[in-house]
């Protein structure tokens, strides 16, 4: 057996210590160039980020940035009608309808957008003036063919504007002009399962023209969504149509015709004083100029044309009633005055069931300004004020998985009158009504946002006459009895049952 010696174990002892520090050192080497390679790797991955992002945005700018994005919303619902009239006569209907929004959106800029939709809105089937006779527009237009003839066909435009956004200091602004989006707005979208719009809805629920300038104030006065916003709008234009010309061969196209209602035009404001998300206060206050509405005396005459031709159907006095149809005239200003109050939710987590609960309290007035009009408004040449209350509650199904039932009741004075023509009830805006009104609704997600179905039940019983009117004698309010005992038979009820399934892309 080989001996080892004191020296040369010494040597191995110390050779292997100097091996052991040698890979050590070396170890912290690769750990080290481990590190710096996984720190090039960052930088050049987020290199190559900043440079795609670079591409898209120089992209975006090659394209404008101004592509319109399309989004779909259709709804097929059928609607079963029911009217009562104070003498006892039934009318009813059941009315299947197709429904298509074609919303576009394009923003060119960080500080300006542009928004629009296209609407079709169209009963099934055709209407039964052409099951009864070659009526105008005749034939050509029949619905079984009606896209395949060369019609002079139009698409409704139901919103178009442009948007600019912008800084004042501490308070941001918009300002926009063009049709506006006022249909829908502050609490009357929560039954129509639609996002909010921008009048209050108790009082104003119309497509129309104009212009809005917001004023953003919260930063300013520390009070949450504290805003304000100037409204203005156009209603009625008094230009003539084009190649028109006067007595003397004068053209006179675009100019003002003297023989209509002037131009009709609203200016007005809302001032939301508080809005942290969860509460929100909305008030809104406006004047109308140069109301339409039919005078007294040619609601008369027509009636008494109606009647005659009622119990004597002849082609003389049916001619004698279309003759007697009554043609608006300028009956007169008006102011609105809405206070609103709404809870997106009840109290700090009390429950999951009252978290997802939406209230909203509303009161809203009218006031007519017939001036010196012979005609004067709502039957009246005095001033007249009328007011609404609406009440609404909005929370989960609970049986169901993210379905809502909402409950809501509405009640008008004598006087009472809104602007709500374009609220989505068949029978007649119910927040018009002069009289009390009651609604429930159940709406389901079926497929998330992409499919739903609502089913609602609108019930109205009218106290006055008048309620869907405009703003003459066709609005004067009569009880409906009095309205009887003058010769009409008035809607004394009317309710409307709907079933809709949506579809939103």
């Amino acid at each position: 057996m080989k001996r080892i010696s004191a020296f040369s174990l010494a040597a191995m002892l110390a050779t292997s210590s100097f091996a052991a520090d040698d890979i050590a050192a070396l170890k912290a080497e690769i750990n080290e160039l481990k590190a710096q390679i996984a720190e090039l790797k960052k930088n050049q991955e987020a290199a190559d980020v900043a440079s795609l992002a670079k591409q898209m945005q120089e992209l975006k700018a090659r394209t404008g940035g101004d592509n319109l994005k399309w989004d779909a919303d259709y709804r097929v619902s059928y609607d079963m009608l029911s009217k009562t009239t104070e003498k006892g006569e039934k009318y009813s209907n059941g009315v299947l309808t197709n429904r298509l929004w074609l919303g576009m959106k394009a923003a060119p800029r960080k500080d300006f957008s542009f928004i629009g939709q296209l609407a079709y809105n169209k009963a099934f089937g055709d209407t039964a003036n052409h099951s009864q006779g070659n009526v105008n527009p005749g034939y050509a237009n029949f619905d079984w063919v009606t896209n395949e003839n060369a019609l002079d066909n139009t698409v409704k435009v139901k919103t178009l504007y442009g948007i600019y956004f912008g800084n004042i200091g501490d308070v941001s602004y918009t300002a926009s002009i063009g049709r506006r989006a006022s249909t829908n707005g502050t609490l009357a979208n929560l039954r129509s399962d639609d996002a909010e719009a921008s009048p209050n809805g108790h009082m104003i629920n119309v497509e129309f023209d104009g212009a809005s300038f917001n004023f953003n104030l919260d930063k300013v006065t520390g009070v949450p969504g504290m805003a304000f916003k100037l409204c203005m709008g156009r209603g009625l234009t008094n230009a003539q149509p084009r190649f028109s010309q006067n007595m003397s061969g004068t053209d006179t196209s675009y100019l003002n015709d003297k023989t209509k209602n002037t131009n009709v035009d609203m200016f007005g404001f809302i001032f939301k004083p508080y809005d942290d998300g969860q509460y929100k206060v909305t008030t809104q206050a406006f004047k109308a100029w140069n109301l339409i509405g039919f005078s007294g005396a040619g609601m008369n005459a027509f009636q008494t044309a109606y009647t005659k031709y009622m119990n004597n159907p002849t082609f003389d006095n049916y001619v004698a009633l279309q003759k007697a149809t009554p043609a608006f005239s300028n009956v007169g200003n008006m102011y609105g005055l809405t206070i609103s109050a709404i809870s997106t939710g009840i109290g700090s987590e009390i429950s999951d069931f009252l978290d997802n609960t939406t209230a909203f309290a509303s009161w809203s007035m009218s006031k007519t300004d017939p001036g010196n009009r012979a005609d004067g408004m709502l039957g009246s040449m005095d001033d007249k004020i009328g007011t609404s209350w609406w009440f609404g509650v909005q929370m989960p199904a609970v049986v169901t998985k993210d379905g809502k039932i909402g409950l809501e009741y509405n009640q008008g004075s004598k006087y009472w009158r809104s602007f709500t023509y374009g609220e989505d009830t068949m029978v007649g805006s119910k927040l018009a009504a002069r009289g009390k009104a009651y609604e429930a609704y159940y709406i389901q997600p079926i497929l998330g946002k992409t499919l739903s179905a609502e089913l609602r039940y609108t019930h109205i019983n009218y106290d006055y006459t008048g309620s869907n009117s405009f703003f003459g004698a066709d609005g004067t309010p009569m009880t409906m009895s009095e309205a009887a005992n003058a010769g009409y038979d008035p809607v004394k009820t009317a309710t409307n049952g709907m079933f809709y399934l949506r579809y939103r892309y």
